[in-house]
Parts: C-alpha cells; structure tokens; sequence
C-alpha cells in the first residue's frame, strides 16, 4: 500500500513549484523509464506493477489500483519513476543552438527534444516564459530524448545579444529557407505557438528566414512550431 505522504509527493510533482521544491520530477511508461535508467539521471523511488528487476530498494511493487491513484495519464502504464532533477549544465556555444521563445505547449517541447536528439543538437536554450521541460507531459512526448539535449532556461533577450553566433529566427516574410546560406553553427530561434518571435527577441536576430507555402491557396496560416522546427533543422542539417 502507498502511504498518504507518498501520494501527496508524486501528484504534487504535476505543478511546476513542487518539482522546482522537491528537486523530482515523474515519468510514465516502461519504454522511457528503462531509457532513463540507462542516463546520467538518478533514480529516486520507482513504483511499478511489475518488476524491473532494480536495486530494490528503489522498487516499490504496487497494485494497478494504487498506479491509478498517482498515474498522471488517463489509461496509466505499468510502472511511474521519480527521478532527480539534474543540475543544469553551461550552454556550449559552439554548433547549432536551437532556441525557444515562450514555446508553451508541453506536446510542441517534448517533440523539438526529440528533434534536437535526431538532428545532433546538443544544446536547447529556452525562454523563462517556455513551458518546464520536466513537466510530465514534456516528459512524456521526449521519449526518453530529455537525457541526451542540454536544455537550459534563461533570459532569451540576453543570451542572444551576448552571442557571437549568427540568429536566425524563424518568421512568415522571412527569407526562403530553401534559398538562404545556412551556416554549420548558429542559433535557431522559434517563436510562440500563437504570437511567434516576441518583438524583444526580433531586434536581436539577424537572419529572418521562412517556410515557403506551396498550396494553391496559399490559405494556411502557418505550420505548427514543431513541425517547422524539424523541416528548418533538415535544411540545416542537410548543407
């Protein structure tokens, strides 16, 4: 049986000050728990229904009902883990830098963690106002990629007046993508899902560039923020 103090723990760890407080974070799913397990990452308490064969005083054998009770997914998994939030490391300004400006949607982060990962970039600098990385939905749509991309918060606005790299930002009267001179290190920023690049952030990029639309109608507003994202790093990639 779980205690009522550990229940109390693990869905206090869906907001934002009680991970940033407690220094843990949840994580659903066998796949990207084993995946997790494998990292850097340190392993405080595991709680499954079946066993995963771990030093077992960090697995803790429930039932399907207690899953439930702390399951943050609406049809829960086998198994939810609890690791420790690592300290965040330097950005490492060399190569390309992926950079987001109050990306809010969990989905759209977990997804351009992923691409990071695909594509080799190492480092994903992140505005304050961006979604939390460890949020479990982040978490979940990484699919265990979050071990492998240095992923950093800070004041977007700054870093980038403070870089020597070149900024690209990503824009809809941007220059064609398919067209443009892309260079092996820089940054790439993309902007919010509704209002894209914030006109703070706009004054320090360098290089506009954009998506060309091919339909006929020329009817679409725009691409969603991680699709863009993977055919923009593709066009980087493939130079």
């Amino acid at each position: 049986m779980l205690s009522k103090s550990q229940i109390k723990l693990i869905t206090s760890l869906k907001q934002k000050k009680q991970r940033q407080q407690h220094g843990f974070f949840v994580v659903e799913g066998v796949k990207t728990i084993k995946e997790l397990l494998q990292s850097h990452l340190e392993l405080h308490a595991l709680y499954t229904t079946e066993t995963f064969n771990i030093d077992a005083k960090n697995e803790i054998l429930i039932s399907e009902t207690d899953l439930k009770r702390i399951s943050f997914l609406t049809t829960p998994n086998t198994a939810l883990a609890i690791f420790k939030i690592p300290q965040e490391k330097p950005i490492e300004t060399n190569g390309l830098i992926v950079a987001l400006d109050a990306v809010r949607d969990p989905g759209n982060l977990g997804t351009i963690i992923r691409l990071c990962d695909w594509f080799g970039i190492k480092n994903l600098v992140c505005s304050n106002e961006t979604v939390d990385c460890f949020n479990p939905k982040v978490v979940q749509a990484t699919m265990g990629s979050i071990t492998r991309v240095n992923i950093s918060y800070v004041d977007l606005f700054d870093f980038l007046k403070s870089t020597n790299l070149p900024v690209f930002g990503a824009f809809m009267e941007g220059e064609n993508v398919y067209k443009s001179k892309l260079p092996e290190q820089g940054v790439l920023v993309m902007g919010n899902e509704a209002n894209g690049v914030s006109k703070e952030v706009e004054a320090v990029i360098t290089e506009k560039i954009s998506i060309p639309r091919f339909g006929d109608l020329q009817a679409t507003e725009s691409l969603n923020v991680a699709t863009a994202t993977a055919i923009l790093l593709s066009e980087f990639k493939r130079r």
